[in-house]
């Protein structure tokens, strides 16, 4: 991507943080991970793949959340907890017989970023898990409670995560 096309995206993601990041991606020509990148630095931290059983694991002790598969088909919403998972034959197999359950390739997982932002007049907060092409493998939204705020308890476990996987850096 070119200097002026990466100010561009930048300023863009600036005036429109609640984009729909593979939009942005498809309508610009480049990766999720680029827009996510271009994002301000307050609202993303991205840290390394390898964190992605550990970031699964933590996140199946949430509790409800909304996991989204974003296709070019299709939109994919599975709101409830996510299962633990464990390393086997190649895979990160979700742990469980019903509900959401499958097997995942972690080892294309090339980062795992922390997205906080403004989404449709509301706080969002998420983490994305990037593939090594660039594209975003699956996002898992912190859960709302009843008044469709985030809720408490959940934001703070994905801040502790944040510190411990994508911690920021020394000014």
């Amino acid at each position: 991507m070119l200097s002026t096309e990466l100010a561009d995206l930048k300023a863009y993601m600036a005036e429109n943080p609640g984009a729909v990041i593979e939009d942005v991606a498809r309508e610009r020509k480049v990766t999720p991970r680029a827009v996510l990148e271009a994002m301000p630095e307050t609202m993303v931290r991205i840290g390394s793949g390898s964190e992605f059983g550990a970031a699964m694991n933590d996140v199946a002790q949430w509790g409800e959340v909304t996991l989204i598969v974003h296709t070019d088909d299709a939109i994919f919403e599975f709101t409830g907890s996510i299962p633990a998972g464990e390393v086997g034959r190649g895979y990160f197999n979700l742990m469980q017989p019903k509900g959401l359950h499958g097997h995942l390739r972690h080892e294309r997982c090339a980062a795992v970023a922390f997205v906080e932002r403004p989404f449709m007049g509301k706080s969002s907060a998420f983490v994305a898990f990037i593939n090594v092409d660039g594209g975003i493998m699956f996002k898992v939204f912190v859960g709302r409670d009843e008044a469709r705020a985030l809720r408490g308890d959940q934001l703070q476990r994905f801040h502790a995560l944040v510190e411990r996987i994508a911690p920021a850096r020394a000014a």
